[in-house]
Order: C-alpha cells, then sequence, then structure tokens
C-alpha cells in the first residue's frame, strides 16, 4: 500500500492515498522513545473487508467484523513499518458505536427491535473479548471498550471503530 507519511516534529501522519477526509494512523514519539499509536476509525464491514481482500461482507456480524477491524489495523501497522503484530501494541482506549439495527424497524416491531438490539450488543463485546483472548492473550485490556448503538453517518454501515495503543520500545 502507498502511504502519503507527514511529519511535523514528533507526529507522523500516515494518509492512504485514496483517503482524503482523514489519517489512517496518526503516531506520537514519546520522550522515551515509545510510539502512541491513533488508529483510524473504520466504518462499516465493507472497508475492512476491501482491505484483506476478501469477497464476503460483513453486516451486523459482530463475530466478523471485530477481527476484520483488528486485523485490518495489523495490516496498516506492518505496512507503516511501525511494528509487525497487534500483540506488539498495549492498547489505551477502544471506541466501538454499532449502528441500530436495520430491521426490523422499531416502529413496526418495537419487541424485535429491542431483542436485535441486545442481540448485537451482547455479540459485539462476545466477538470484542474472544479476539483478545485468541490473538493477544498476555496483553492487558484497554482502560476502555465502549459499545453504543446508534445511527451512523454512513447509513450503510454496521459499526463504526477506533482506538488509542501505544508500542512501547523498551518492552
Amino acid at each position: 500500500m502507498e502511504w502519503e507519511i507527514k511529519k511535523r516534529g514528533r507526529v507522523t501522519y500516515y494518509r492512504k492515498q485514496s483517503n482524503h477526509l482523514f489519517s489512517d494512523l496518526v503516531v506520537e514519539e514519546l520522550e522515551n522513545g515509545d510510539l502512541k499509536v491513533r488508529f483510524v476509525g473504520m466504518t462499516g464491514a465493507i472497508a475492512a473487508s476491501r482491505e484483506l481482500g476478501l469477497d464476503e461482507i460483513a453486516k451486523m456480524q459482530p463475530q466478523k467484523e471485530i477481527p476484520r477491524i483488528f486485523d485490518t489495523w495489523e495490516l496498516y501497522l506492518r505496512e507503516a513499518g511501525i511494528c509487525q503484530s497487534l500483540a506488539e501494541v498495549d492498547f489505551l482506549e477502544v471506541h466501538s458505536f454499532g449502528a441500530a439495527p436495520k430491521t426490523p424497524h422499531a416502529l413496526v416491531d418495537p419487541e424485535g427491535f429491542a431483542a436485535e438490539k441486545s442481540r448485537i450488543r451482547r455479540e459485539y463485546a462476545e466477538a470484542y473479548a474472544n479476539y483478545w483472548k485468541e490473538k493477544m492473550p498476555d496483553n492487558g485490556l484497554p482502560v476502555r471498550f465502549t459499545v453504543y448503538l446508534e445511527e451512523l453517518p454512513d447509513k450503510d454501515a454496521s459499526y463504526e471503530f477506533g482506538a488509542v495503543g501505544l508500542v512501547q520500545k523498551a518492552r
């Protein structure tokens, strides 16, 4: 992947040339040589599927969506030459915003809508915990992992995910 890289003092911006809205990674160099990494907020399963070369799109399927986001971030770290694995990152915060269910409609089937909303919330939490347990069992958990269900700017998106982590050089 070709990156546009802009270094301004202690901060380096990594942006895919196709992304004209924001950086995909922002890395802050700390005094001791550690790197604070802010990961792009990914919206929807389409973006992660495309980055990983997958044809299948997972919508409202947290058990597929969560690994794809983390795997995409890991790919970005490798391509940018920051580190080789997410296991090298100590995540400080993870923010996840899941979209409200697309079906059933809240006004037509309020009970079904509430049940689907519950399922999605539960499955996001389970998928996140499982990914951590399987891929990063030696890492500590971030101080914050938020899961909210709301309407997202991209009406087709089923989630938005962003994070802040630390790559500790002296570890």
